[in-house]
């Protein structure tokens, strides 16, 4: 197979091609605040301990809200939550409006509806390039409920295929 190598081109621009071929499972990312986001660059760094990971942009307008949290909540979209997904990622509006949610202990925002979440408390914030990685270890998480996970993909959030059984 013969590869074509793209010469010329900005780097951030190949960039940006190649992950719109890269399908990422979406979440939202919510501090206290309430402050909260879609991401689709959530992953698991480490079982033991338990951390995950999420990078967020140096221009995100819930930037301000990350940088001062001590903890983080993740939920896991599920098919049925392209809504929830669209509301978090736009900007200039209150993306909690007629989202049910409930506060932690610490004013953590929990979103009810969605199959999975997970909390964590920051254990690392560094800026690389133009975002900042945050890292936390995993405290507590709840749902895990069945059906089929949102994915990004060319732009545009999707169920994933599904693979015939083995």
């Amino acid at each position: 197979m013969t590869m074509s190598a793209e010469r010329g081109a900005a780097t951030d621009e190949i960039l940006r091609r190649t992950l719109r071929r890269h399908a990422a499972g979406v979440t939202v990312i919510t501090v206290p605040g309430p402050a909260g986001f879609t991401a689709t660059s959530f992953t698991s760094v480490s079982l033991e301990p338990a951390l995950v990971s999420f990078c967020l942009g140096l221009t995100a307008s819930t930037l301000d809200a990350v940088q001062r949290a001590d903890r983080f909540a993740v939920h896991v979209l599920g098919t049925e939550n392209t809504t929830l997904a669209r509301q978090f990622a736009r900007s200039g509006i209150d993306r909690f409006a007629g989202v049910p949610w409930t506060a932690d202990h610490d004013g953590l925002p929990l979103l009810q509806g969605v199959p999975a979440w997970l909390s964590a408390r920051v254990t690392l914030r560094q800026r690389i390039g133009d975002h900042v990685l945050v890292v936390g270890e995993v405290e507590s998480g709840g749902g895990h409920g069945e059906g089929q996970a949102l994915v990004h993909h060319n732009g545009a959030f999707a169920a994933p295929v599904a693979l015939p059984p083995n």
